[in-house]
């Protein structure tokens, strides 16, 4: 296997291991709500978690160093904080409020159409009709999956919140794209979770939490768990893993087929739920979830590289996104 071929492979092997952990925050942080928190606060523990994890670790292997890199960067890992972590996370969570769950993934799960729009229309840059193929085989799939036509009845402020988690989840694709080979990756999700848990505490309203949720007996299926390691598992396995890895995979692909294979996601969610929920899949879910996979296969087959610039043109004029050969940290 060829240096870039190998680089492809780690990068769908790492998108697909972080949607296994985006999807598994799903169940425990259902039985978070269901026992006390509201849909913010449960964001807001999750997000804090992480950063209380992950700002250490950043200090420890990466220095003052990578600190003092960011200022050219602050502005795009601002953003980043506020829209692809925290605004996708508290946008879905308030749609899945409102809406079917099915409707509110589907909705947060048309962020990858904004990014072939973005790119296309704003960028004017080519995109590959592979990579668009896959991600139209995969939302078909996905309706499936999700049965979105077992109710729809929208609300307008669901609606209005899975489009703005859609637009959040674009804006995590693009935006690690373009800090690709600039900021390291551990750095990037360090400091959106940091950026992320502030821009949540006002509405999250930490101080008004029901902290006795935590030493509580959580249900959990036909279980029962101590209410803080269900947030340890949503705040270090469904976020420090899953930004971690998922930065890492779209490092080596790029963002339409990332996009593509977030997908993927979904399906684990599926899964997930029915082993630790005994929440059964229907043969149309089962076939919805193969077709998934298969759009983010087609996608991921996708040439993402493209030539260099004529002789004259600078680099920077360039504007379709760059192939990705970045090592490694939503």
């Amino acid at each position: 296997m060829g240096g870039a071929a190998r680089t492809r492979a780690w990068g769908l092997g790492l998108a697909v291991f972080s949607s296994v952990c985006f999807g598994a925050s799903g169940p425990f942080g259902k039985a978070l709500i269901e026992a006390g928190l509201s849909p913010l606060q449960a964001v807001w523990l999750r997000i804090t978690v992480a950063a209380l994890v992950l700002v250490p670790v950043a200090a420890v292997l990466r220095g003052r160093a990578a600190v003092r890199g960011l200022r050219p960067h602050l502005r795009a890992l601002v953003l980043y904080g506020a829209t692809g972590v925290a605004g996708c996370q508290a946008f879905y969570f308030v749609a899945a409020s409102r809406l079917p769950v099915g409707v509110a993934i589907l909705l947060e799960f048309s962020g990858p159409v904004i990014v072939l729009g973005w790119l296309r229309l704003v960028r004017r840059a080519p995109v590959h009709r592979t990579a668009a193929a896959g991600v139209a085989i995969a939302m078909a799939g996905l309706a499936l999956v999700v049965q979105v036509w077992t109710g729809l009845s929208l609300d307008p402020v669901g609606l209005a919140a899975g489009l703005g988690a859609a637009a959040c989840q674009a804006s995590y694709f693009l935006i690690v794209d373009r800090l690709t080979g600039q900021v390291d990756p551990l750095v990037i999700t360090s400091a959106g979770s940091v950026v992320a848990a502030l821009a949540l505490t006002a509405l999250a309203a930490p101080w008004a939490l029901p902290w006795d949720v935590l030493p509580a007996q959580v249900p959990v299926g036909g279980h029962t768990a101590p209410g803080w390691t269900l947030v340890a598992w949503i705040g270090i396995v469904s976020t420090v893993l899953a930004y971690l890895t998922g930065v890492a995979g779209l490092q080596r692909l790029s963002a339409q087929v990332g996009g593509a294979i977030c997908y993927t996601e979904a399906v684990a969610a599926a899964l997930i739920a029915w082993a630790a929920l005994g929440e059964r899949l229907t043969p149309v879910q089962v076939a919805g979830g193969v077709i998934v996979l298969a759009g983010a296969y087609i996608a991921q087959r996708a040439a993402v590289a493209r030539p260099g610039p004529p002789a004259g043109v600078p680099p920077e004029g360039a504007a379709a996104p760059r192939a990705k050969t970045a090592a490694l940290g939503g």
